[in-house]
């Protein structure tokens, strides 16, 4: 970085969105040594830049939106690419004061999660998977044309389709390498099905490093989108009569010897599975994955906002397995009906055991979905929870589909699970994270509620 004149420090809020600047090579030797004020309205408003009527302790006019400290992150270093191979680094966010991490910063909220892991001895590991539509379309004309009638990039549903690429190749390879350069490294990339749709596989690796993979995936696509003259939308369900786009993450713990703590042993494969499972669908898997398993769907319904965090996102889970996006706390050995599934032997090899959460979206936040994630899962081993229910193949009657919870069906119901006194995701997350985020959340759902859609024009105008 020495013959370098400037340099670019970015961070995600809850929403997900990246901010940042770049600062000179003076300047950011400086921050690199003792962190840089950072204005903290970015964690006082929303998507669009508008303030959060209610206010919310980080960041308000009582306080006067005064700056936090901007701590980077020097192992995050990477070059980004089709920015003249800028240097790159993540921030944390500290407070000014205590010099403490502040409650809503999600790589903070992720690293004590992980921290907690490494008391034990204990590596958290995980993948992300994004599914995402393309629109043949620039921030200009989707304005002009008021987000509607936009031209899908490609037609129909063409999951794999090993044709469907070619139509627009260039795009598709320059998002694979560019996107490999700037240190994301992809296992896959294909067409999904749906018009215009993709999947990409994130690589396999630590918690921490993949959710920052994932969120800067998000730009990679979109800036790399804007040579090509696309949009890819990681929206979780833009059309209404199509299947929803998801974000399936994929998570395990390995010990201090690089093991899997998910998967048997050799002898229990060897044997037939684990003795002392609680179902079938779960010999395979270790006890403490199991008891991981079940601290998950324990406190599910508690922490939804954190998998699913937008208005837009309920719409998907409301189809259920009709559109391939489960909508209940539910489990199953390589079900994909199921909100979590359990892959192990003999589908796959001991060494990759894991367990595939499947409720989040697209838009997903994800290192607040894996600090949800991980917190329950390692409440699940601390407190060695039960199975709370079968898997999914033995819950085939009426009466033993009715006993099965359901997710929230809105953000609003899933905020007020989330936000009421004595939650799993207060106890998880803590009440000072619930209280902002709850409150993001809340400012998004009272948006929704004063807002007059398409549909209620279209539906009542002329009738009622």
């Amino acid at each position: 970085m020495v013959s370098d004149s400037d340099s670019k420090a970015d961070h995600n809020v809850v929403d997900g969105v990246l901010r940042g600047k770049y600062m000179s090579r003076e300047k950011f030797v400086s921050a690199a040594k003792v962190g840089f004020g950072f204005c903290s309205v970015v964690f006082g408003w929303d998507i669009h830049d508008t303030p959060y009527p209610k206010e919310l302790l980080i960041s308000n006019k009582n306080n006067g939106y005064r700056d936090l400290l901007a701590v980077v992150d020097l192992s995050t270093f990477r070059r980004i690419p089709w920015e003249n191979n800028v240097p790159f680094f993540l921030v944390s966010f500290m407070d000014p004061e205590t010099k403490e991490p502040i409650c809503a910063c999600p790589r903070g909220t992720l690293k004590k999660v992980i921290n907690k892991a490494e008391e034990h001895g204990w590596q958290a590991m995980a993948g992300v998977e994004y599914e995402y539509f393309h629109f043949k379309e620039t921030a200009k004309t989707v304005s002009e044309k008021k987000f509607t009638g936009l031209e899908a990039l490609t037609p129909g549903m063409h999951g794999y389709s090993m044709l469907r690429t070619t139509l627009n190749q260039a795009y598709f390879i320059d998002l694979f390498d560019r996107s490999q350069e700037f240190g994301i490294n992809i296992e896959s990339h294909h067409t999904e099905t749906g018009p215009g749709v993709f999947e990409t596989a994130l690589a396999y690796t630590s918690a921490l490093r993949v959710a920052d993979n994932a969120t800067l995936f998000k730009l990679s696509a979109k800036s790399i989108g804007m040579k090509h003259e696309i949009i890819p939308s990681f929206m979780a369900k833009p059309y209404g009569d199509l299947p929803g786009t998801s974000g399936h993450i994929h998570v395990s713990l390995r010990d201090k010897d690089g093991k899997s703590l998910f998967a048997i042993t050799d002898e229990e494969l060897a044997s037939g599975g684990r003795k002392g499972a609680q179902y079938e669908d779960t010999k395979w898997i270790s006890q403490e994955c199991e008891w991981f398993l079940a601290g998950i769907l324990d406190g599910l319904t508690d922490v939804v906002p954190t998998l699913v965090p937008t208005i837009n996102g309920y719409k998907r889970l409301v189809g259920g397995e009709t559109f391939w996006a489960p909508n209940a706390v539910t489990y199953g050995y390589d079900s994909r009906a199921a909100s979590i599934r359990i892959l192990s032997p003999p589908s796959v090899a001991q060494a990759a055991t894991r367990l595939e959460i499947r409720v989040p979206g697209a838009d997903v936040q994800p290192h607040l979905a894996l600090a949800s994630i991980f917190s329950l899962g390692l409440r699940g081993i601390e407190k060695k929870i039960a199975l709370p229910l079968p898997p999914i193949s033995q819950i085939t009657t009426p009466e033993a589909k009715s006993q099965v919870r359901k997710l929230a069906t809105s953000l609003e119901a899933a905020t007020k699970e989330m936000m009421k006194e004595g939650s799993v995701g207060r106890e998880i997350l803590g009440d000072e994270f619930v209280d902002h985020f709850g409150g993001t959340r809340e400012h998004e759902v009272n948006l929704w509620n004063a807002a007059v859609t398409n549909w209620e024009v279209e539906r009542y105008l002329e009738l009622i």
